[in-house]
């Protein structure tokens, strides 16, 4: 786990690389029941193997995991203010069994007052086979050093 970045540490072109995680049956099953998504795509094997072959995790699923991961790797734990913009496109499933980590690459940088600035980070999901799974913008509200 890395140290807390503020805002000022931010440049465009910092990247930062989250640790794996792997997307287990739970996962899918906690979160149809926490979102009430129960789509047969994510729940219902025979339904399934007619489009993907098999179960595949809810997209948004992956994009929760995501926010865990950079999370857990410690840049935005006692920095982040609020999560402010998203702009996401899914190209790839997440299936039973994948690994994903997160990689964010700094876009651009805004100051917004005394305390506080926006983050632009282009970021992505990428899978055990260094496919990218998602991608887009995320927009978070980060401290100033104290």
């Amino acid at each position: 786990m890395g140290a807390s970045l503020f805002f000022e540490d931010y440049k465009p072109g910092t990247t930062i690389t989250t640790g794996g995680r792997t997307i287990t049956e739970a996962d899918i099953v906690n979160f149809a029941c926490l979102s009430g998504d129960f789509n047969p795509i994510h729940t219902n094997v025979e339904h399934a193997k007619k489009g993907f072959g098999e179960r595949i995790a809810h997209g948004l699923l992956g994009l929760a995991v995501l926010s865990g991961l950079i999370h857990e790797h410690g840049a935005i734990r006692e920095s982040v203010v609020a999560f402010i913009h998203l702009d996401w496109r899914f190209s790839q499933v997440v299936k039973i069994g994948d690994t994903i980590h997160g990689t964010f690459v700094v876009d651009k940088v805004r100051a917004v007052g005394q305390g506080q600035g926006i983050v632009y980070f282009d970021s992505s999901i990428v899978n055990q086979k260094g496919e990218t799974v998602g991608e887009g913008q995320w927009g978070l509200m980060i401290r100033k050093r104290p």
